[in-house]
């Protein structure tokens, strides 16, 4: 059963996490995925690379490849051994980097990247949260008024494709 809000892992306090989607941060070209408080005004960006970049934009818009692409063959495997994914859980920020946890059906948990993690989610139905310390440090406020140009960022996401990241499927 996914954690609430008001629930907690190790004691910590988390956010249920939605995915706004991914985009290319200029004029570095490199990738993020923005992830939104479900219950708040933050957003999370989290860099992430192109593959990663592509297979999160693949899910979002419900584009089933040719070929199953890695994220889809681990849902495959997982629903083979009859286990799932419960969460996907954003543990911390070190350095600059964000560390993340699979957690299974099984009470498994296992250490991977976030972009992988949101990737395996979107896949799944799988809730993602944050630990609330990670969204404290790295969470950016976007008041209500400034939602016109969150969906200006959703309407881009709209017109996305693969191809936009340098890689086709």
């Amino acid at each position: 059963m996914p954690i609430r809000d008001d629930e907690s892992w190790d004691g910590a306090e988390v956010k249920y996490m939605e995915v706004v989607g991914v985009r290319v941060e200029m004029p570095s070209n490199q990738p993020i995925v923005l992830l939104k408080e479900f219950d708040g005004e933050r957003y999370l960006p989290i860099w992430i690379g192109a593959v990663e970049a592509t297979a999160i934009a693949l899910a979002q818009q419900g584009v089933v490849p040719a070929r199953p692409l890695t994220h889809d063959l681990f849902r495959d495997v997982l629903e083979g051994l009859d286990a799932h994914l419960e969460t996907v859980n954003i543990t911390s920020l070190s350095d600059g980097i964000f560390y993340a946890d699979l957690v299974f059906s099984n009470g498994i948990e296992i250490s991977a990247r976030p972009s992988d993690s949101i990737a395996l989610a979107l896949r799944t139905g799988a809730a993602i949260y944050a630990h609330s310390d990670v969204v404290d440090e790295a969470g950016v406020p976007i008041p209500d008024e400034q939602e016109d140009e969150v969906e200006k960022f959703r309407e881009f996401l709209d017109t996305i494709s693969p191809e936009d990241f340098g890689r086709t499927t």
